[in-house]
């Protein structure tokens, strides 16, 4: 047998932990979603790869599972704590690369902790260690001036919302695009396009299930009257592709009836994401991708109790 230089494996290991952000040990899929970064901007692609490589690099000089490190599964919450950092902090410090590097380690800490409390319970950890480091640095940024700058001002209380409902159809199909990019914080269209084909290249149902969701948010914020500009940059919608994935494929076996599961799920998890954001809006409004997290644990906690379901 050939052996692969140690370098190629741990380029595909850390594109594998870009992918996991939506659940594909995929380095082909991982390739498409780092275009779809750099396509956003060079910074978040190097921020995206950086954070899954020093997550990855953790996860080895840890000794965790070396089939969950060669997967991705510890590099995921990394990337998604580094980009983090570069979007809400803004990518052009050093203060903001320590941060992100410094986050992406404690990010697989956290997986670690939460794995061993889950695992009893046959509920898988999701993004959550990514929600706890992020949520902890974005209240601890306004009191570090390197941070968050001088003239960033004090977060805003919860105010009602407010602006246009009236959806046209360039704001529909620009937020079913925008649902998706905004999984890793990014609104453009032609970047969730983009994250959208490497689902299908990983995954024909995952890609699938993707638009589903995608889609369920859209109707769900449209019918509750979301203002139309929200939903364009897709900031109601991305929970909902992610719960749709997981309820559907990832966590639950795929047929009729989960599929339906997770319709169900992907609406939930859109009204629950303006709520999460009312609840943070004194240190930034930032909901991250708690609702999607809270959401997918209740309803994967529920499966052993439905006999039409069943879990993978």
């Amino acid at each position: 047998m050939t052996v692969r230089p140690i370098s190629v494996k741990l380029v595909v290991q850390v594109l594998r932990g870009v992918a996991q952000v939506d659940f594909m040990p995929s380095a082909v899929c991982g390739l498409f979603f780092v275009a779809a970064l750099f396509a956003a901007g060079w910074q978040y692609g190097l921020y995206g790869l950086l954070g899954s490589a020093v997550a990855t690099a953790a996860g080895y000089g840890l000794r965790l599972r070396r089939d969950a490190v060669e997967t991705g599964l510890t590099g995921y919450n990394g990337c998604l704590v580094a980009l983090g950092c570069a979007v809400f902090l803004g990518p052009g410090h050093l203060a903001t690369v320590v941060v992100a590097v410094l986050g992406a380690v404690v990010s697989v800490v956290v997986t670690a902790g939460l794995g061993a409390l889950l695992e009893g319970r046959g509920l898988p950890a999701l993004t959550a260690p990514f929600c706890l480091v992020a949520t902890a640095v974005t209240v601890a940024a306004p009191g570090f001036r390197r941070l968050w700058p001088a003239d960033a001002g004090p977060a805003a209380l919860p105010v009602a919302a407010s602006g246009g409902t009236g959806l046209g159809w360039d704001q529909f199909w620009r937020g079913f695009f925008a649902n998706v990019g905004q999984v890793f914080f990014l609104p453009q269209w032609y970047v969730g396009l983009l994250f959208l084909a490497g689902l299908f290249a990983a995954s024909r149902l995952a890609g699938l299930m993707a638009c589903v969701g995608s889609a369920t948010a859209l109707l769900t914020a449209r019918v509750f009257g979301a203002p139309a500009e929200a939903v364009e940059q897709g900031l109601l919608g991305y929970c909902g592709v992610l719960v749709a994935l997981a309820l559907c494929g990832v966590f639950v076996a795929p047929d009729g009836w989960s599929a339906a599961y997770a319709v169900l799920g992907a609406a939930a998890a859109t009204v629950l994401t303006p709520a999460l954001g009312a609840v943070t809006a004194p240190f930034g409004g930032h909901a991250f991708t708690w609702p999607f997290v809270l959401t997918t644990l209740l309803f994967l906690a529920a499966v052993p109790a439905i006999p039409r379901l069943r879990r993978i």
